[in-house]
């Protein structure tokens, strides 16, 4: 559940401060009456978010089996890659999504037509959506589908609550600072998903076995325990992994590190050098 709330405020939180950009820049050129149109484009997206979380949870539930590990597994790691690739991304760009969303809604402005608007409004929203269901999807493989959906209610309802506070009072949320704090628990998140759809490849018989159980941490932390479910929906904790689980975990950490570090050095290289 822990897990679930992280993923759905993070997302939520994106779409609600892409939402509130839009309308503060119509609100700014006194275009009001292009609302409407904005939330007709999210209403849209988050409909069509929700739909591809059921196809993926639908097909899920259909299959059984080999075919119902490999399923989960892949989903697993194409949200692990998907997820980290959004970290890396949005430390980059971050400081262009509004100049950007501004732009957009400027050319759509010029259309004079609602079309242009509720486009922009959709592709902004239904980009997190798409991610929101990826994550909790493999979350509720992950763990039990009941706790993935409290939790991705009570992220998505502090999400637009705070979301509401920025745009409509003088609430201040020093984003940044949100963002650096909740991609370190999402990449610790991922990690531990990484790892888990090793544990279903292993199980589907498509990555080899060659130590089944390299430690069993179960007699000092259950991971079938209140806390042990809670650290494993979460971080990913295995009372007793696979040799592959582990090398997986901090292999994935190597990467991220270092992918971290090449990043710093393109962007940093001489500043960073002299540090």
């Amino acid at each position: 559940m822990a897990a679930a709330a992280l993923i759905a405020l993070r997302e939520g939180l994106e779409a609600a401060l892409i939402v509130g950009i839009v309308l503060g820049y119509l609100r700014r050129i006194g275009y009001l009456e292009g609302r409407r149109s904005v939330w007709i484009g999210v209403l849209a997206a988050v409909v069509a978010s929700l739909g591809l979380a059921f196809v993926i949870q639908l097909v899920g539930m259909k299959l059984d089996g080999r075919a119902e590990e490999i399923f989960e597994g892949a989903t697993m790691f194409l949200a692990v890659g998907v997820l980290t690739w959004m970290i890396f991304w949005m430390r980059s760009q971050a400081r262009l999504i509004k100049t950007s969303l501004e732009r957009n809604v400027q050319d759509a402005v010029k259309t004079g037509t609602k079309w242009g608007l509720i486009f922009v409004a959709f592709i902004a929203v239904f980009r997190e959506g798409v991610e929101t269901a990826l994550f909790l999807s493999a979350a509720a493989f992950a763990s039990d589908g009941r706790g993935t959906l409290v939790g991705a209610a009570l992220g998505l309802g502090a999400a637009i609550f705070i979301g509401y506070l920025i745009y409509a009072s003088t609430a201040q949320l020093n984003v940044r600072h949100f963002f650096n704090i909740t991609s370190v628990l999402l990449l610790l998140f991922a990690a531990g998903l990484l790892a888990h759809g090793i544990h279903e490849f292993q199980e589907a018989g498509l990555i080899p076995t060659v130590n089944a159980q390299i430690w069993d941490t179960n007699h000092v932390l259950d991971e079938n325990s209140t806390l042990g479910q809670m650290l494993k929906a979460v971080f990913g904790y295995n009372g007793n992994p696979s040799l592959e689980e582990v090398v997986g975990y901090f292999g994935y950490w190597i990467v991220v590190i270092l992918g971290l570090r090449l990043w710093m050095e393109s962007r940093f290289g001489p500043k960073l050098k002299q540090a």
